[in-house]
């Protein structure tokens, strides 16, 4: 089932020295952490949702599909705005859309999206997405 939604939140993060390569410039890797980072805050303040309810409940999220398109890179101390919002749902998934915008000038550093498949915790296994949890995330 897919449901388009158009609620895009914000969290603001700070580049730090141990997310700088050898070119001393941000880490590929690093992007994957400040869209997690951002999901878990817009989670909580946003959605109402913290993940800890997630897991009081016996579900997790795993990735599925990350895709990431790198535009300008990122320094040390830069103030960037993780924007993501929820672009459709799936019977057990959802596809989360992104963008990595640096405060200094506007223009966006990464984006893509990522589709992530929630999980029973006691199972391991791809379980669908309750009506309740819908509701909470439509927005």
């Amino acid at each position: 089932m897919t449901i388009p939604l158009r609620s895009r939140f914000e969290t603001e993060l700070r580049v730090r020295p141990d997310d700088l390569d050898m070119n001393a410039h941000v880490h590929h890797s690093r992007y994957f952490d400040y869209v997690l980072a951002a999901r878990y805050d817009q989670m909580e303040r946003c959605y109402k949702m913290p993940m800890q309810e997630f897991l009081a409940n016996g579900f997790g999220w795993v990735v599925k599909t990350a895709h990431l398109e790198y535009k300008r890179a990122l320094g040390l101390g830069e103030l960037i705005t993780v924007r993501t919002w929820v672009e459709e749902f799936h019977k057990d998934g959802v596809k989360i859309h992104f963008e990595i915008i640096k405060k200094g000038n506007a223009k966006v550093s990464c984006d893509g999206w990522f589709h992530f498949i929630m999980t029973n915790l006691k199972t391991g296994r791809a379980e669908a997405i309750p009506d309740w949890i819908i509701k909470k995330y439509e927005i």
